[in-house]
């Protein structure tokens, strides 16, 4: 089964974290989170997240394949993390900002974003989630640059 999560993860997560590297600012969050969107509805909402799938089928049958699971999830945290490590450290988020925090606070929107618009055959809930991850991003936003609170989605 390594061989599929390791397709899947290169497959679904891979270009994620590709973009992810070269993201430090609000407009390019808001344009990640609208790729996330529109791939999943190219997909016909078929299928959810396949990493966030193949976790809920396998983490409590095989300790391997979970921890396998668990280390990918940890590097697309840990992508979302450095873009807000970056945008902290360019002032574009708060001193008090936990780029830690608000990454798992992030990719636990995407994940449930994914199941409920698959479930519901509707992007309207991954549209909201992702909209209300990003307003909550904003309330830690700094001044730099000129973004801030007034930056729209």
């Amino acid at each position: 089964m390594s061989v599929v999560i390791r397709y899947q993860s290169d497959r679904h997560v891979g270009w994620q974290l590709a973009v992810l590297d070269r993201l430090d600012s609000w407009e390019g969050l808001t344009a990640y989170f609208d790729s996330l969107v529109a791939s999943h509805a190219e997909r016909a909402l078929i299928g959810g997240c396949p990493i966030g799938s193949l976790a809920a089928e396998l983490a409590d049958s095989n300790e391997a394949h979970r921890r396998e699971l668990a280390e990918v999830f940890s590097l697309w945290e840990a992508a979302i993390e450095q873009v807000l490590a970056r945008m902290k450290a360019a002032g574009k988020l708060r001193p008090d900002a936990d780029p830690s925090r608000l990454a798992a606070t992030t990719l636990a929107a995407i994940q449930g974003g994914y199941l409920l618009s698959t479930l519901n055959k509707d992007v309207r809930p991954m549209t909201d989630a992702l909209e209300a991850t990003m307003a909550y991003l904003l309330s830690f936003a700094g001044q730099a640059m000129g973004e801030g609170r007034g930056a729209e989605r």
